[in-house]
């Protein structure tokens, strides 16, 4: 039987992490899809990437976990190498929206914290747990690869917006979390990436699309179109197939030239 690599990606039952999973799924990746709360759209998730998939033999399954606890984690991570019987590549996913847009002068530390504890601490930690998996030797890595970490970011880890800047601190600090995990894991043959999204169509920005549309009409965005799930898939399969094997703590920009400096 032929042996599939195995990614567990979270928040993968919509949006981003969903077009992460149908990608891997094409290009020959078994999966842990992970969700919070709504079982129906992970196993809609798995359906689609059943379909999506080359071969019969790969594998997907949706995991239950609220990534901001750490009783989750350790359980989804379980679940994954028991139910897949390894974990090749970890893609952190998950995220969650400043509760209520509101001024700096105005921000809850309620909100800070949920927020921080999701888009920061669960991934974080779900990554040292995951790397202590892989430092235990429980498995060794498929031939001709090695052991991958995504982190799915931001934008806004240096774009400020004074109406949600818990938001931005977490995926700020998201992208230096990349740089340490890729610092310290660079001589153990796992690699770490950061992918940077832009302007992306999802759930998360379904309440604001009158006034992105009006930015990106205007050209905030130089490729002048939202962003997809597909977008950010292409680029996380390309990074967890092996494409870069010589990269480590790079930033892979998927935003349609935002980060572009033009006079």
């Amino acid at each position: 039987m032929t042996l599939h690599p195995v990614a567990l990606v979270t928040g993968a039952s919509r949006g981003l992490g969903r077009g992460v999973a149908l990608q891997l799924a094409r290009d020959g990746f078994s999966v842990a899809v992970n969700y919070a709360g709504n079982r129906q759209a992970a196993e809609e998730t798995c359906a689609e990437c059943a379909k999506a998939a080359p071969e019969k033999t790969q594998k997907f399954i949706p995991i239950q976990a609220d990534i901001s606890l750490r009783e989750d984690r350790e359980r989804m991570v379980r679940e994954a190498v028991g139910g897949f019987g390894r974990l090749d590549a970890l893609v952190n996913n998950a995220g969650i929206p400043t509760k209520v847009r509101g001024d700096l002068t105005e921000a809850t530390e309620e909100s800070f914290e949920a927020v921080l504890k999701t888009n920061l601490q669960g991934p974080y930690f779900l990554t040292q747990s995951v790397v202590n998996l892989w430092r235990s030797k429980a498995f060794e890595p498929l031939p001709g690869r090695t052991f991958k970490i995504i982190f799915v970011t931001s934008i806004s880890a240096y774009t400020a917006s004074t109406n949600r800047g818990d938001y931005c601190v977490s995926k700020a600090g998201l992208a230096m979390a990349v740089q340490l995990w890729a610092s310290r894991l660079s001589d153990e043959a796992i690699q770490v990436f950061e992918i940077r999204p832009g302007i992306m169509a999802t759930d998360m920005t379904s309440g604001v699309k009158e006034k992105y549309d009006k930015l990106i009409a205007a050209g905030v965005v130089p490729m002048k179109r939202w962003g997809t799930g597909d977008d950010v898939g292409r680029a996380a399969s390309a990074l967890l197939s092996g494409a870069f094997p010589y990269s480590t703590g790079q930033v892979i920009n998927v935003d349609g030239g935002f980060h572009l400096k033009t006079l």
